[in-house]
């Protein structure tokens, strides 16, 4: 309203629509309300009104939904729906989702304050900031038709009978009106302010959606990695244990074969065997290694660091088992660390350290390399930031030209299972490392 060009504009018309579209709307639901009340109220005792105080109570989510489609004409951002979708389908689960949600009811609260009081400042604001200077605008054409040239009236108030008052009249009737188009404007803005206010997500349910958007999302990856278990177990006891059957039954029959091509068939075959039975071994290590599931991170990283081409330094302190899902992160982060170093880094030498304290467990990897290691160029790290954000965690890179590159990531989590409970896991976690 401000801009010097708001007059030309399509915003005071929009602002008049705004307001005649309310003072309609507002009719209507002041019929509603008092219908579904009276007839609700008087069919009770009959418990044929129940329904329809339902339907009473349930009328502020019509109204509002018919006001966040209003306030297009004068709001440029959209109003999100506060709702939350039912657990389950069907007409009751709708129901009973709606009447325990706060927004229903302040949406009753707004449509019987708009049904009794916000309509009528709507339909007198458009009546004395458009329709009086309007009609004021109008009074030589008045004149001219239904005064017959003679005389007409002003507002029904004052008899015009010349033509040159008539002018005036008119005259002034532009001014009102441009004055009017911007009370129009600040009214709009004013009522669209109230809706938006009552009617929109409040910052507790944004909260409440965020907690459930939050748990939804652990779910979703615990539900990922027993996916992954159920894969890797699969595929170690099914597959790998047939294709170890399988390349002991084509070395014994290499053994018995004679020589000749028969034996020359076999040979290959045995050794084709053997390569598909390491590949697989590779898959399954990659999927879900049993390192991890049986000991834990530290023996998991330990046998990673044990394979890794560039020779690694493990100094990683995890005084138990943690989540699983937290556990399966790091251990895979590390992986992909070591496997850049290998590829990309030209490192004589890495490391890897860290540990669990204060309910946070914090794993860094360093090499020795050229450095200039960029995230957004393809290097996996931009796949590792969003697994590890999933778990609310923060992963940072530094490597500037020239080395060293320093990976350092950190999960919230707790310890699940304590090392003198583990037992013998923790025995063989140091067994694993020392070998």
């Amino acid at each position: 309203m401000s801009r010097p060009g708001f007059l030309r504009s399509a915003w005071p018309w929009r602002s008049a629509g705004y307001l005649l579209s309310g003072a309609v709307a507002g009719m209507v639901a002041l019929v509603g309300v008092v219908t579904l009340a009276v007839a609700g109220g008087a069919l009770t005792a009959v418990l044929v009104g129940l329904p329809l105080l339902v339907m009473l109570a349930l009328s502020g989510v019509v109204v509002a939904r018919v006001e966040r489609r209003r306030l297009r004409l004068v709001d440029a951002d959209p109003v999100p729906d506060p709702h939350r979708a039912p657990a389950a389908t069907g007409l009751w689960a709708w129901l009973t989702t709606r009447l325990r949600e706060q927004a229903t009811w302040r949406e009753l609260g707004y449509t019987l304050l708009f049904a009794v009081l916000l309509w009528p400042v709507d339909a007198l604001a458009v009546t004395v900031a458009l329709l009086f200077p309007l009609s004021m605008v109008a009074t030589p054409l008045l004149m001219a038709t239904v005064g017959d040239g003679r005389e007409t009236k002003v507002l029904k108030q004052w008899t015009v009978t010349t033509w040159p008052t008539a002018a005036e009249v008119a005259v002034l009737g532009l001014l009102l009106l441009a004055a009017g188009l911007y009370v129009l404007g600040v009214v709009a803005g004013a009522r669209a302010g109230l809706a938006r206010l009552l009617i929109a997500s409040r910052d507790s349910e944004l909260d409440a959606r965020v907690v459930e958007l939050s748990r939804s999302r652990v779910r979703l990856v615990d539900a990922f990695e027993a996916e992954r278990r159920r894969i890797e177990r699969d595929l170690h006891d099914g597959a790998q244990q047939r294709l170890v059957a399988l390349t002991m039954a084509l070395g014994l029959a290499r053994l018995d074969a004679p020589p000749g091509p028969l034996a020359d068939q076999l040979a290959k075959a045995h050794d084709e065997a053997g390569k598909a039975l390491a590949e697989l071994r590779e898959l399954i290590q990659g999927i879900h290694p049993k390192v991890l599931a049986d000991y834990g991170l530290s023996a998991a990283v330990a046998d990673a660091a044990d394979r890794s081409v560039v020779p690694v330094d493990v100094d990683l302190s995890v005084p138990g088992r943690l989540d699983q899902a937290v556990e399966a992160a790091a251990y895979f982060v590390v992986c992909e660390a070591l496997a850049n170093v290998a590829k990309h880094s030209g490192a004589g030498r890495a490391e890897v350290r860290g540990g669990h304290a204060r309910g946070r467990l914090l794993l860094e990897v360093r090499d020795d390399g050229r450095g200039g290691a960029d995230a957004s160029a393809g290097s996996g790290l931009t796949g590792l930031a969003d697994r590890v954000s999933v778990l609310d965690g923060r992963l940072s890179l530094s490597s500037p030209p020239g080395g060293p590159t320093l990976l350092r990531v950190e999960f919230p989590c707790e310890v699940t299972e304590s090392a003198d409970a583990r037992g013998t896991n923790g025995v063989a976690a140091k067994r694993d490392r020392s070998g």
